[in-house]
C-alpha cells in the first residue's frame, strides 16, 4: 500500500518541477529587441512551412489576415499585439515576409505565449 504512495508522490513531484521552472506572466511589459524571422502563423505551426521557398505564399497569407509573428534567433515566437483595438501589425509585418528582422518593443508573456508589442521594425 505505501509503495503505490510513494510513487505517486514521486510523479507528482516530478510533473511540478517543470512547472516551476517556466518564468511567471509579465504583465507590466519589458522593453525588448529581437531578431528573428518574420513567419505567418498558420502555415509555420500546423503545416511546418517556411524559408525563402516559403515568402511568396507567407505574403499572401498575411494580406488575407493570417497573423505574422516573429521567430527569434533563440527559437521563440512573439506574437505582435495592440492595445488598440483592430490594430494589426501584419502590415507592418509584411515587408519582412520570412525575411529577417529586428523589433523592437514591449515583451510580455501571458498564458505561455509571448507577446510583443511593436515600437520599430527594420532589417537586421
Amino acid at each position: 500500500m505505501l509503495k503505490p504512495f510513494v510513487l505517486s508522490m514521486a510523479l507528482l513531484a516530478g510533473g511540478v518541477a517543470p512547472l516551476a521552472s517556466q518564468k511567471p506572466d509579465s504583465p507590466a511589459g519589458e522593453s525588448v529587441t529581437i531578431t528573428g524571422r518574420v513567419v505567418d502563423v498558420s502555415c509555420f505551426l500546423a503545416l511546418g512551412q517556411s524559408g525563402a521557398e516559403h515568402k511568396q505564399c507567407a505574403t499572401a497569407c498575411g494580406r488575407s489576415g493570417v497573423p505574422l509573428a516573429i521567430l527569434s534567433t533563440d527559437g521563440t515566437l512573439y506574437m505582435p499585439v495592440s492595445a488598440k483595438p483592430s490594430d494589426t501589425q501584419n502590415p507592418r509585418l509584411l515587408p519582412f515576409a520570412e525575411g529577417g528582422a529586428k523589433v523592437t518593443g514591449t515583451h510580455r508573456l501571458r498564458a505561455g505565449m509571448h507577446t510583443i508589442e511593436i515600437k520599430t521594425i527594420e532589417a537586421p
